[in-house]
């Protein structure tokens, strides 16, 4: 069924095929580039200019996260924190003394920052950014954990909700009583 004559039609086609795919890429590459200028730095060869470019657009203005959340947390919702809680539930336990790879969460709000014994030796970015974990200092922190506090070890990336943080801040709030 298989003789050597199709089994060399069929290795044939494949090359070809091969062959025709880093030709036609080769000359799509000879259209569109230039010729090369250092190591492998290239000029594009035609550009589209466009209304609006990004370099010609305003810079967006800078939101106020602060202002923002001195709105948002009057109306903040402990049940609605619950949910956002599930995210920090990998690594944060809600229970006093039970701790997980990172520090009990439990009574967190106006704990001072190095007030867990055991992550004494993670606290020391957290500790230079922040004394006290007020709902303010941790509506900062968990907008984006890596800004706030540099060199931290909390591999997160942050709440962009203003609402959510606020309902995650009260919700820890609670725990305690």
């Amino acid at each position: 069924m298989f003789d050597t004559m199709t089994l060399t039609k069929l290795g044939g086609g494949l090359f070809g095929a091969l062959l025709i795919f880093m030709l036609g890429g080769w000359f799509a590459q000879t259209i569109y580039e230039t010729a090369e200028y250092g190591y492998g730095e290239r000029q594009q060869a035609y550009t589209i200019a466009v209304e609006g470019d990004a370099n010609s657009a305003e810079p967006e203005p800078e939101v106020d996260q602060v202002a923002l959340f001195a709105v948002a947390w009057p109306l903040a919702d402990a049940a609605e924190g619950a949910g956002e809680f599930r995210a920090c539930a990998a690594c944060h336990a809600i229970v006093a003394d039970d701790q997980k790879v990172g520090p009990s969460l439990y009574g967190v709000v106006d704990r001072a920052v190095e007030g867990v014994a055991a992550f004494d030796d993670y606290s020391g970015a957290l500790s230079a950014a922040f004394d006290v974990w007020t709902p303010e200092n941790l509506n900062v922190f968990l907008l984006h954990p890596s800004v706030a506090a540099e060199g931290t070890s909390m591999n997160y990336r942050g709440i962009d909700d203003v609402q959510d943080r606020a309902n995650l801040i009260a919700y820890l709030a609670s725990l305690d009583g």
